[in-house]
């Protein structure tokens, strides 16, 4: 596919008369409403990020909302009602597309608006083909995949995506996320279509169907997760031998919670997210959101994110300080999902097809879902 970095040059795009706005501190807003995920991404972006920022501002408080999941629905009606409560919003790349052609995100020229790398490389070419979108400020490369219980799936534990939809070999129970996205590709990867056609044949309702005809398969053993704490809590629990989640939470659960889990890096899809800020912010917060995203976006700041979590930062000068966990001291490089041995056969999200398709397969997969 390919990725747009065509940086606009238009009156709708934050320009140098902003940033000299945001320079004048006395303007800036001393509160930040701040939408993310919950659970150990967000902490991560608090001890990486914003708790640093607070401390380097004392008078400037920072309020944490955990709808990152509803994001496009919320800001839809923010909008519609005239009161964007939110001032930076941390959403997957997919979304941020929709809110951008939406007009509900603001445009950005990522070279005034980001810090360049240490050496001097811009923000456009440190970040490169992960601005997906003119709106869209990367933050980490992350991955959905499977954990399973090591003491629940005998002598051959699972290698390959298709374990999943084999219930003789792995009875017991499989969480999936309500949605259809990743489900539809693995379904139709499952079922015999080749890697480099999934979207191709998933832009069909024909293909729509094979991809819902194959979940079929499996319906009646999976539990359905919302959260990206749920898979990790019915591991944890032993109520299933599987289940989907964002590789994170799983090395959460393995690595700090010492559970008898391990990771299916088979098919793990690829995918970005990053901060979004509101079309149409008032001055003073505006201001204040520029100047924190100068600094979260930092290329020490991303790699110090990967301290809590093991999650890829989104800049290539941030990789090589990829260290160790900032509690447990343990490599966090072979715990990536971009790390060569987990990467072996990836799938890599289209961002494009979901943003153009994502309401009517949504749609589709509700009515299967209620059957």
């Amino acid at each position: 596919m390919k990725f747009t970095t065509t940086l606009l040059a238009s009156s709708a795009i934050v320009g140098a008369g902003t940033l000299a706005f945001a320079d004048a501190h006395g303007n800036m807003a001393k509160e930040m409403t701040l939408v993310s995920w919950g659970g150990a991404y967000q902490a991560s972006q608090d001890k990486a990020y914003v708790q640093p920022y607070l401390e380097m501002h004392p008078d400037v408080t920072a309020v944490w909302d955990e709808s990152s999941a509803e994001a496009v629905a919320k800001l839809r009606a923010m909008n519609e009602a005239g009161n964007v409560t939110w001032d930076l919003v941390d959403v997957v790349a997919a979304d941020a597309i929709r809110l951008c052609d939406e007009g509900l995100a603001m445009e950005i020229d990522a070279d005034e608006v980001l810090a360049a790398a240490p050496d001097g490389t811009s923000a456009s070419d440190d970040f490169g083909d992960l601005l997906v979108s003119d709106c869209f400020i990367p933050q980490i490369v992350y991955s959905t995949t499977f954990g399973y219980r090591t003491d629940m799936v005998g002598d051959t534990p699972p290698t390959k995506i298709c374990d999943v939809f084999d219930t003789d070999a792995y009875p017991g129970k499989r969480a999936l996320e309500k949605r259809p996205i990743n489900n539809m590709e693995w379904a139709l990867l499952c079922d015999g279509v080749d890697k480099a056609d999934v979207y191709d044949v998933l832009a069909t309702p024909e293909g729509q169907e094979k991809a819902l005809a194959k979940l079929d398969t499996i319906k009646d053993d999976v539990i359905w997760w919302s959260a990206g704490a749920d898979t990790p809590q019915l591991l944890a629990d032993g109520e299933i031998v599987m289940g989907s989640t964002y590789n994170g939470r799983l090395f959460s659960v393995i690595e700090e919670q010492k559970q008898p889990v391990a990771m299916l890096w088979d098919a793990q899809v690829f995918d970005l997210d990053g901060w979004i800020i509101p079309a149409g912010l008032p001055d003073d917060r505006l201001a204040r959101v520029m100047d924190f995203v100068k600094f979260a976006t930092d290329t020490q700041r991303l790699a110090d994110q990967s301290k809590y979590i093991s999650y890829g930062p989104a800049r290539l000068s941030s990789a090589p300080l990829v260290g160790q966990h900032a509690d447990m001291g343990i490599d966090m490089a072979p715990h990536m999902p971009t790390d060569p041995a987990n990467a072996q056969n990836t799938f890599l999200y289209n961002y494009e097809f979901w943003a153009d398709y994502r309401d009517d397969i949504d749609a589709k997969f509700q009515a299967w879902l209620a059957q």
